[in-house]
């Protein structure tokens, strides 16, 4: 049996059964942020998969939250030799060309998100058994497949973030850090919850989203009213 620490043991004397609304429920997770690392503030998210027709439902999308999630992300960019310098201007932490190719061929893969410019797409292509399985892959619809790379790199350093469901329906999205103050992680998790019900399908019946829990990275969770 796993052994709970002493920690562990304190906040889980907060957790509650019933169901809360969000204010309450961030208020306890703040309570509960005791560790000295800056925990983040997590959404973990069933939504309902099953359409009417046409199989299930796969959601795969970015959102850009009012005031992002606090993660670093270390972005690379795979670009012509041409536009090495000016990727690294416009704040790519790596960018290269047939050298960066190499690296990532080879299984050097010391970054979080890659941007490629859609003249560098035919390149990578047989690299997608390296990059699939990391979620590297660039793809146009989630902003990493661009000729405007000032703008893909400003994006993921803001808080672009991707979005996608499990088999099961589960989702999970970080809308901030414990030194956020609550009127942002209200403002991130509304914005959030919006987005999230505008993309329900039209062939999808009854509630879209199903269950919402509140957490933090080394906290207890506590479950969201359905209309939070």
């Amino acid at each position: 049996m796993r052994k709970r620490s002493k920690r562990y043991k304190l906040i889980e004397k907060k957790k509650v059964k019933e169901k809360l609304a969000f204010e309450k429920s961030l208020d306890l997770v703040k309570e509960t942020c005791t560790t000295k690392m800056e925990e983040s503030i997590d959404l973990s998210i069933k939504i309902n998969t099953k359409q009417s027709k046409g199989g299930d439902f796969n959601l795969r999308t970015v959102v850009k939250l009012p005031h992002g999630n606090g993660k670093k992300f270390k972005i690379a960019v795979l670009c012509e030799q041409e536009k090495v310098e000016e990727a690294k201007k416009v704040g790519a932490d790596i960018a290269g060309s047939q050298d960066l190719l190499d690296k990532i061929s080879s299984g050097e893969l010391n970054f979080d998100k890659l941007i490629c410019t859609p003249g560098m797409m035919s390149k990578i292509g047989k690299l997608g058994k390296i990059l699939g399985p990391k979620g590297l892959m660039p793809n146009p619809k989630l902003g990493t497949v661009s000729n405007d790379l000032k703008k893909s790199v400003t994006d993921i350093k803001t808080g672009l973030v991707e979005i996608k469901n499990d088999k099961d329906g589960n989702l999970a999205l970080s809308i901030g850090r414990k030194n956020f103050s609550k009127e942002k992680l209200q403002e991130n998790y509304r914005y959030f919850i919006d987005f999230l019900k505008k993309e329900k399908p039209e062939n999808i019946k009854g509630e879209f989203i199903k269950n919402i829990f509140l957490t933090s990275t080394m906290g207890i969770s506590f479950k969201l009213g359905s209309k939070n």
